[in-house]
């Protein structure tokens, strides 16, 4: 059995998760003040004002009123999506108000501006989309180089310019334990200008054969150009967008990758080049094909220690176990489970 990373592997930047607006005591918790720091200090901006909006205990409405007070008009639907990662200031009164924000939540001056201008530790990694520099596929999965090769091929970057705010992703397991397809749900975010493509990575269990994968593209996108690595078990997908999306556009899509042509599965993990966002994974069992034990876990790399293992109970009806993160971290997280 292969170590973790070496089974199906797929990719995706994960950026900004949504939430609602942010409130509580005032009673901030050590560690969310350390978070807290620590997101001032890389960013993104979101994260960093959700999490000091949080620490101040100042439900949006009370910010409102505060900017108000200083003559800055914003909505109370604007903080919201700023916080959220759905939207970025960059307007002059905008900005204004953003640096009226760090006043009000107690923030050094030019702490939250810094990671929109590019001048803080996140800007100056990620460019104009303040994104910091992606992990990897070497550092992800064992077969990374295999990835960059094909990439090189293609003439496309590791780094295809966009970073995920949601992904559902549900995988099933056939009769005989094999993977037979996934489909995703991806919301995605550009933090550069002129993106109008996304990479799906699929790397198969032992003994598959990537030239038999087959990807399908079922929402605001159509396949491109697919490549195979026969010999790492791995295939690249483009997805090309109907438009091109500017730095900090949004943008919705879905797609299916049919496998089921290797040995039994043994687990399912995805790679990470991006902290933040949510991520669900579903893993469904064929009736005829039952693990007896079934367990969530993350790694900071290939071959890195199991951390955060839980044990998951298969619903009797959709014989399925799933996870949810609401704000992943750069690295692995997947499903293991045992056959006997």
């Amino acid at each position: 059995m292969r170590p973790t990373g070496d089974r199906r592997w797929t990719t995706g930047g994960t950026g900004g998760t949504g939430g609602g607006t942010a409130g509580g005591t005032g009673a901030a918790d050590t560690a969310v003040v350390a978070e807290l720091r620590r997101l001032l200090r890389e960013g993104p901006f979101h994260l960093a004002l959700r999490t000091a909006l949080a620490v101040r205990g100042l439900p949006l409405h009370r910010v409102q009123h505060r900017l108000a007070a200083r003559g800055i008009k914003v909505g109370v639907t604007s903080l919201s999506y700023w916080q959220q990662g759905a939207r970025r200031p960059r307007h002059p009164e905008s900005l204004r108000a953003v640096a009226a924000l760090e006043q009000i939540l107690e923030l050094p001056d030019g702490a939250l501006l810094r990671l929109l201008t590019g001048t803080g530790r996140a800007g100056r990694a990620g460019g104009a989309g303040g994104r910091p520099a992606a992990r990897s596929y070497r550092a992800l999965v064992s077969v990374g180089a295999a990835v960059e090769q094909l990439l090189d091929a293609m003439e496309l970057p590791a780094d295809g310019g966009l970073h995920s705010v949601g992904h559902h992703e549900r995988v099933r397991i056939g009769p005989a334990g094999e993977l037979c397809d996934r489909e995703s749900q991806q919301i995605v975010r550009a933090h550069r200008d002129g993106v109008d493509r996304y990479l799906a990575v699929h790397h198969g269990d032992p003994g598959c054969d990537s030239a038999r994968m087959r990807v399908t593209a079922y929402e605001n996108c159509r396949t491109g150009r697919v490549r195979h690595h026969p010999e790492a078990g791995v295939m690249v997908a483009e997805l090309l967008f109907d438009t091109r999306l500017r730095c900090g556009d949004t943008y919705v899509f879905g797609y299916g990758i049919e496998d089921g042509t290797g040995a039994r599965s043994t687990e399912y993990v995805r790679g990470f080049s991006y902290a933040g966002g949510q991520y669900m994974l579903q893993v469904r069992f064929d009736e005829a094909a039952l693990p007896v034990r079934c367990r969530r876990f993350a790694r900071t790399g290939p071959q890195a220690p199991r951390t955060g293992l839980a044990d998951l109970t298969p619903s009797g009806r959709h014989r399925a176990v799933h996870l949810v993160e609401q704000t992943v971290r750069r690295g692995i997280l997947g499903i293991a489970w045992d056959w006997d």
